[in-house]
């Protein structure tokens, strides 16, 4: 399995609080299936440059291999909607077109669609990061699928899934993935306590909902491709 969004590196943002957590958190990954973990630092200013991502990436993958932890790391982030747009093209998962965008949890922003329509129209892919674990969207999940067309892609927190957050995301989560407007699960890991880098109970839950292989595109086929920068099918 393959992991798009993960709070993996440290001294960057509120994820692993040093190398050795991010370690740690990679042997967690790694138990559970998960061999590719693409690094997303929430960007909400210019203050960390891609060129600080891609050197802590790097850093993390020799320590990876000096331990024998059979996790790669890959250089992404998770742009928040309010940052300036011209900036978001510098953020993208693993140098491909694909960007992965926040909204803010408590609503959704207006200017949404006209952002969203700005990032497609020069040239981007985005990836809507955890939807369901946002207010309006829990209660009018229709507010999400107006936003949607065929150039831009959605991506459900593991923990959704699995019922971490409550009732109510659980069941938004369900929905999503129920009504094929799910492109791909993932961890949102931030430490190797609290959301742990983990998939395989989520897809085991996506599984009973849409079937085996569908479930395996969510966390498998449809990252592999964002990694290469193909089309997702």
């Amino acid at each position: 399995m393959i992991d798009v969004h993960c709070h993996i590196l440290p001294d960057i943002d509120d994820g692993a609080s040093d190398f050795d957590e991010s370690l740690e958190m990679a042997n967690i990954a790694s138990k559970d299936g998960i061999c590719k973990i693409i690094a997303t630092p929430h960007i909400y200013d210019g203050k960390y440059a891609i060129g600080d991502i891609i050197k802590r990436v790097d850093y993390l993958n020799r320590l990876l291999k000096e331990n024998s932890i059979p996790v790669i790391v890959y250089p992404g982030a998770e742009v928040s909607i309010g940052l300036d747009p011209g900036m978001i093209p510098k953020y993208t998962l693993n140098h491909t077109k694909y960007t992965l965008v926040e909204f803010p949890h408590n609503h959704l922003p207006s200017f949404s669609g006209k952002i969203l329509a700005w990032l497609i129209s020069n040239g981007l892919k985005p990836i809507i990061a955890h939807p369901e674990r946002n207010y309006t969207i829990i209660r009018s999940p229709e507010s999400l699928l107006n936003l949607l067309d065929k150039n831009i892609y959605v991506q459900i927190t593991a923990g959704s899934l699995t019922g971490d957050f409550g009732v109510d995301i659980q069941y938004c989560a369900k929905f999503l993935v129920d009504s094929g407007k799910v492109d791909m699960i993932a961890s949102d890991a931030h430490s190797k306590e609290f959301r742990k880098p983990v998939l395989k109970e989520a897809a085991e839950a996506a599984a009973i909902l849409v079937g085996r292989k569908a479930s395996q595109r969510l966390v498998s086929t449809n990252p592999a491709a964002i990694l290469a920068g193909e089309e997702i099918h």
